[in-house]
């Protein structure tokens, strides 16, 4: 038994079982992977902790770009409600524009043939009087009927004026 080399390997090796346990070394070893089992776990507790805000954040960008999304929309609505109404407006005060304009355009014209129509009488209340002149002096001499043609005359211009 003692000139057994394995008797001599398991001597050996439990006095330096013996040698690391007067040092230490076991609690040593059990701190460090203790240490090292708390620093793990507080990481993954820091990667839970970070997940959990990035999908908060997550959430309120999505609820954000929903909004934005939203708000665009009303904004285009709005807009086009706007264009709508503003051609309709346009519409309304080009086609009041004409009826003004063709209004004075008619109010124009009829004063237009009011005057070519007085014109028309004037013209004819002068032929006529020059004519009724022509007629009467013809017939009619001496001076009573100068007299009387130029009565006659002033006569026929006032009733036919």
């Amino acid at each position: 038994m003692f000139s057994s080399a394995e008797f001599w390997v398991a001597v050996a090796f439990v006095i330096f079982l013996g040698v690391l346990y007067y040092y230490g070394v076991p609690s040593y070893v059990l701190n460090s992977l203790d240490s090292r089992s708390k620093r793990i776990s507080d990481e993954l507790a820091e990667a839970r902790r970070l997940r959990e805000d990035a999908e908060r954040l997550l959430k309120e960008f999505e609820a954000k770009r929903a909004a934005a999304e939203r708000e665009a929309e009303e904004i285009v609505t709005t807009a086009r409600e706007e264009a709508e109404r503003l051609a309709r407006e346009s519409q309304e005060r080009l086609a009041e524009f004409v009826r003004r304009r063709t209004a004075a355009a008619e109010a124009k014209i009829a004063q237009a043939e009011v005057q070519a129509s007085a014109e028309v009488r004037a013209a004819a209340v002068d032929a006529a009087i020059r004519a009724s002149e022509q007629v009467l002096r013809g017939e009619i001499s001496g001076p009573s009927a100068e007299q009387f043609v130029k009565r006659s005359l002033g006569d026929v211009k006032a009733k036919l004026q």
